[in-house]
């Protein structure tokens, strides 16, 4: 997500997620050698899978610069959802943003969007600046939402939306930048970042209506694994009914948005052939909330969707 303006703001944020690692169990690191933390050997050989690291999951633990580092020694190409300020950063290490965010400061992206008329304004504008920030760039996706429901039928806010994405998919279709709307679960709400309950496009059918009564090629769905796993299951029927609108990807192990290891339930490598199968060749984008040695969890990761 994008960087708090006030470092009160960002030390607290860090201090959240620092927390929910101490209790997702960092003394599991302490049986972890020393070599398996070491960046040295890339973690995706085969390429069939490109991948992305989420930055807000890993900025507690590395800057950008730091981030940039670690993403390139593990064979990925690009790092997601930071903000656009770190753009040329990213250009001169010759890495991608797979998909940038949107910035509604102080409010995290997600909480507003399309459905309500009252945000439509401030959200349009805040679309339009990140089309043309990674369109400046040459980057090709930006994440958008939904937005809360607060009381707004389900009807009615996909009415919104889909009066709100005509306002600005022509925009993003000239910018050669395409949309993409993220499904988020509601069940989770132990932890502000693993579930949020409210969003009203919590299901996956629900936000592929609104993208087909769009009917542009620029506006897609964000499949984010983790999330459709709690609200829908059926992750690779679902990967294959939806191949047409899946405009980006997501991962986390379930129960919990920690690492893609054995404590988790979703099997990866045959969700990552799905999308091979499919002719997904668009960005995987790690967004787990480490509970151990951060670069440990994220090599297990990349390596296990490298299929």
């Amino acid at each position: 997500m994008s960087q708090e303006p006030d470092n009160d703001r960002q030390s607290n944020r860090r201090e959240i997620l620092k927390g929910a690692a101490i209790l997702g169990g960092l003394a599991l690191s302490q049986n972890v050698h020393a070599d398996e933390a070491s960046p040295a050997k890339a973690a995706t050989t085969k390429g069939r899978i490109k991948q992305s690291i989420v930055q807000w999951c890993f900025e507690p633990y590395w800057d950008v610069p730091k981030m940039i580092e670690v993403t390139k020694s593990l064979g990925c190409g690009s790092i997601e959802l930071l903000d656009s300020k770190y753009f040329p950063l990213l250009k001169k290490a010759g890495l991608d943003c797979a998909i940038g965010t949107i910035d509604i400061t102080p409010d995290p992206p997600f909480l507003k969007g399309f459905n309500n008329p009252k945000y439509q304004a401030q959200i349009l504008k805040a679309t339009t600046d990140s089309i043309d920030a990674c369109a400046e760039y040459g980057f090709k996706r930006v994440i958008t939402f939904t937005g809360m429901s607060e009381g707004i039928p389900n009807d009615v806010g996909a009415n919104n939306c889909v009066e709100g994405y005509k306002k600005i998919v022509g925009y993003a279709e000239k910018k050669g930048v395409t949309l993409c709307l993220e499904m988020l679960n509601t069940r989770a709400s132990d932890h502000p970042m693993k579930g949020h309950p409210g969003y009203q496009g919590n299901h996956t059918e629900y936000c592929i209506d609104i993208i087909k009564r769009v009917g542009s090629p620029n506006l897609k769905l964000l499949f984010d694994i983790y999330h459709v796993q709690i609200m829908d299951g059926d992750v690779i029927r679902r990967i294959r009914q939806h191949k047409d609108y899946i405009g980006h990807v997501h991962t986390a192990g379930n129960p919990g948005r920690g690492e893609l290891d054995n404590t988790q339930e979703i099997n990866y490598p045959p969700i990552m052939e799905a999308l091979i199968e499919i002719g997904y060749t668009g960005y995987v984008g790690q967004e787990f909330i480490p509970t151990r040695d951060p670069l440990v969890g994220l090599k297990q990761a990349v390596a296990l969707c490298d299929v």
